[in-house]
């Protein structure tokens, strides 16, 4: 007999299934597109016979097998997807099922069901659903693309403009602070240089880490997509045709593009990479040129302020370190906006403006400490 713990947690799951096969009926109601009515309707099915697993361990136990109502946190998710529309709440509904993978973990009788799997099964569906665009056609999707090809990739672009950014603008304050309590032009040269390489080996050292540890989380999520395409191949061929009809193909068009994928085991692991998990292993990256290229970067603009100081010092070389780190600003800032869309000269404009604020910041209060000093 099932204890009273038991019951109550029979009863939990009952609710959370009830709530599951509530939501997507109703999208499934909402939903004009046919081939995502029919994924609604498919998962609708599992999440009944979830439904009906947790009814007969409560009739085992001799209790009620009354499902209860939707919850009101399911029906008024409802309500916000037939007033605004589903795309609000398809993260949300993934978040749901995200958790219930976990909820059946370590629970005998949900595992021997599947019930685990085929949560998270509906979650990437669900991840699937949030990523689509919608309300992008014809010219205006060319547009996008075109753009994202002529950048060549704007993560590399990004990293490039902002870690020469900050060596510049670092090194530009610091700089500046040593000028201002004006200790001499070898202390100056020093401050610039140490600067330099603390900050490109601190900026190397973070890329790589982060490079790696995002490689490592990738290839430990690799690792675990190819257990389960080893373990049930059915069930994640499946996937991936629920997968490609969230993306607008007809039910029998998926299913034969999941079947003809899945024919080749290490085609099938990248793309389900690809499709539920979003990794490209291609494109991972490498954490030593990721670091290298770092350094060299941050390098690069960290330099600019301090050249002046090597033929002299006084308030000349400060215009003059101040006039060549404006001018690498500039280019920077009008650069970064081939990825944000502003016009060039905005972005260049700005980037001068906040660089040099925060230079004569610092070039006063080093003149502040350098009087309080004594230097």
């Amino acid at each position: 007999m099932a204890t009273s713990a038991e019951i109550k947690k029979f009863r939990e799951f009952l609710a959370e299934e009830v709530d599951g096969l509530y939501i997507y009926h109703q999208l499934a109601e909402i939903e004009e597109d046919e081939s995502l009515r029919d994924v609604y309707g498919r998962l609708a099915e599992a999440e009944t016979k979830h439904l009906n697993l947790w009814r007969e361990q409560l009739r085992l136990a001799g209790q009620d097998d009354t499902p209860p109502r939707p919850s009101l946190r399911a029906r008024m998710l409802m309500g916000i997807a037939r007033r605004w529309g589903t795309d609000p709440v398809l993260p949300i509904i993934k978040s749901f099922e995200t958790d219930a993978t976990s909820m059946y973990v370590g629970i005998p009788i949900a595992e021997a069901a599947g019930l685990p799997q085929d949560e998270q099964s509906h979650a990437k569906v669900f991840d699937a659903l949030s990523r689509r665009t919608h309300g992008v056609q014809g010219s205006v999707i060319g547009r996008i693309e075109s753009r994202h090809r002529a950048l060549g990739g704007g993560n590399a672009l990004r990293a490039s403009v902002l870690g020469a950014n900050d060596g510049l603008v670092s090194n530009l304050a610091l700089v500046a602070g040593f000028a201002g309590a004006n200790p001499g032009q070898g202390a100056i040269i020093l401050a610039g240089l140490a600067g330099l390489l603390a900050g490109a080996a601190s900026m190397a050292l973070g890329e790589w880490i982060s490079v790696t540890s995002s490689r490592e989380a990738a290839e430990a999520q690799l690792e675990a997509e190819r257990q389960e395409l080893e373990m049930d191949p059915d069930s994640e061929q499946e996937e991936l045709a629920l997968i490609y009809q969230t993306k607008g193909l007809p039910r029998e068009e998926a299913e034969q593009l999941a079947a003809v994928l899945m024919a080749d085991k290490e085609n099938a692991l990248a793309t389900l990479a690809r499709e539920e998990l979003g990794i490209v292993p291609e494109d991972l990256g490498s954490p030593w040129a990721a670091a290298i290229a770092s350094f060299i970067l941050f390098a690069t603009g960290a330099i600019i302020p301090v050249v002046p100081f090597f033929f002299g010092d006084g308030l000349g070389m400060v215009a003059l370190s101040a006039t060549g780190s404006a001018a690498g600003l500039f280019v920077l800032g009008a650069g970064i906006t081939l990825l944000t869309g502003r016009h060039w000269l905005f972005g260049g404009a700005r980037q001068v403006v906040l660089g040099l604020a925060a230079a004569v910041v610092t070039y006063f209060v080093g003149g502040v400490i350098g009087g309080v000093a004594g230097v």
